[in-house]
């Protein structure tokens, strides 16, 4: 078990210190449809953005539980502004993976620059002299409001046919944001589709995923820390679970804190927090909870420790990885469905933070990383000796 660095825990205790604002805005977070410039700019003064930032551009190269407990924490006081800090965040973690030539136009000029992305193939790009001519429509960037960059994900065709798959790194000058955004979950997410025509992407703006999937990528060899060994397919998975979990961590707490008040006309004034069922539900709802973030943190951690060792990541714990990932997604929400059927009719006033927490874990179950019969499938195949076909392994 490694040890927390001290700018870690530094970190972490100064974001305890913003959630009390982060979830007085959790309203003005869901009316604005995105996350409150004054959140971002806190975020971004107390170092969160640094966490997983090489530190050749004044990052601080955490160990990933670090940076997964920072979100989580942020997460359980808002869950749009858990969700939108993990993807930003990571950001910095995969852009470090680039060529040094990418990373000095985004951060040369100003290391605090943030990304966006939108990884799902929903365009695609053609080769050309130089580089890539890229067009899509990809939806679902979240916090794009707040990036100055972004990655789009796609397929690379040379004539006619596709001959890779990969992230595109483009400026916000080669990129229109479609405010689409009106939904019923992580409503603060800002997640608005991004439009590209005819952007021409020179080649060190281009990084394969097969070169991550190998160790392979050119950011490697400048940035050498052990974090930037980690797979991509716990990487960014756990990217979309923490946040999930956070929720629940922040519904329990409020759930908890409502029923200690709480009277309940319909039984002769019965206190809530006298109900023995009720207290059956808060148990298995902290249990199921806790139970999620030890074996979604628990595995990363064990990757980790592996890498440190110089050892390389085997596929039997990547897949377990991916199993525990959708797991702790699935967990969380169950719980925090529990707790919301016995919260009564008031925790469905819209100023209530529970119904706030359902309605975002609901939102962020939908996401392609949170399709769990997909990974335990592939978690089998591997059991079983059969070629794994998931790509998020």
């Amino acid at each position: 078990m490694t040890q927390r660095s001290e700018i870690g825990t530094e970190v972490l205790n100064k974001i305890d210190s913003l959630l009390p604002e982060i979830e007085k805005r959790a309203q003005e977070c869901e009316d604005q449809r995105r996350i409150p410039t004054e959140t971002i700019d806190s975020l971004d003064e107390v170092g969160f953005f640094k966490l997983v930032q090489p530190a050749q551009w004044g990052g601080y190269e955490v160990d990933p539980v670090t940076y997964y407990e920072a979100v989580r924490r942020i997460a359980s006081a808002c869950g749009s502004t858990g969700w939108v800090s993990s993807i930003l965040g990571i950001h910095n973690w995969h852009l470090a993976l680039f060529p040094q030539q990418a990373q000095e136009e985004v951060w040369g000029d100003d290391p605090t620059t943030r990304i966006g992305s939108s990884y799902a193939p929903m365009g695609m790009g053609e080769v050309v002299d130089g580089g890539y001519k890229v067009n899509g429509e990809w939806h679902w960037s979240s916090g794009c409001d707040h990036a100055q960059w972004t990655f789009v994900g796609g397929p690379v065709f040379k004539n006619g046919k596709p001959v890779d798959f990969v992230s595109y790194l483009l400026p916000r000058s080669d990129y229109e944001i479609r405010d689409v955004w009106h939904v019923a979950g992580l409503k603060g997410t800002g997640s608005n589709t991004l439009v590209v025509k005819d952007a021409f992407v020179p080649s060190h703006r281009m990084l394969s995923f097969r070169a991550m999937a190998t160790g392979t990528a050119p950011g490697l060899e400048a940035n050498t820390a052990p974090v930037y060994k980690m797979p991509w397919g716990t990487i960014h998975p756990t990217v979309i679970s923490t946040p999930v979990v956070g929720m629940g961590y922040g519904a329990y707490a409020a759930h908890v804190e409502a029923q200690g008040k709480r009277v309940r006309a319909a039984y002769a004034g019965e206190k809530a927090k006298d109900d023995p069922f009720g207290k059956v539900r808060i148990a298995e709802a902290a249990s199921d909870i806790d139970a999620a973030w030890r074996q979604l943190s628990g595995n990363v951690q064990d990757e980790y420790d592996l890498i440190l060792a110089g050892k390389e990541v085997p596929m039997e714990l990547r897949l377990r990885a991916r199993r525990d990932q959708v797991r702790a997604s699935q967990r969380s929400i169950s719980a925090i469905d529990r707790l919301f059927e016995a919260a009564g009719a008031r925790a469905l006033d819209s100023d209530q933070p529970l119904q706030r927490f359902w309605r975002d874990a609901h939102a962020g179950r939908v996401h392609a990383a949170n399709d769990a019969e997909r990974a335990y499938q592939a978690f089998a195949n591997g059991e079983y000796g059969i070629p794994i076909g998931d790509t998020m392994v």
